[in-house]
């Protein structure tokens, strides 16, 4: 009996190790997923929030909704973009910009 007693306590011991190993893949999933995925994203928000803080007058960009115009006024949170050929000038929010537009892609 005092055996039986023996192996029972021993047993929780040896279980608990083995599931911190069984946990370890799943740990180094998520560690890979981060470093894969999140710290891109992270990256990549970043220089996009640079990007909109550093706007200015005569840049051309292109917007969430696929408009591409001129910068012509620079507000606190918007923008007065002025749109070819018309000259149509519309008033976007700054986070509405995705990207700079170079002189080469405006022309297609």
């Amino acid at each position: 009996m005092p055996l039986l007693l023996l192996l029972l306590q021993t047993a929780p011991a040896a279980g608990s190790s083995s599931s911190l190993l069984s946990f370890l893949p799943i740990i180094l999933m998520i560690a890979i997923f981060y470093f894969l995925v999140f710290m891109p994203m992270r990256k990549q928000q970043k220089n996009t929030k640079e990007m909109i803080k550093a706007l200015q007058n005569g840049q051309t960009v292109l917007t969430t909704g696929g408009i591409i115009g001129t910068i012509v006024a620079v507000n606190d949170d918007t923008l007065i973009l002025r749109i070819k050929p018309d000259n149509l000038k519309l008033q976007v929010s700054r986070n509405s910009v995705t990207s700079l537009v170079t002189e080469e892609q405006a022309k297609k």
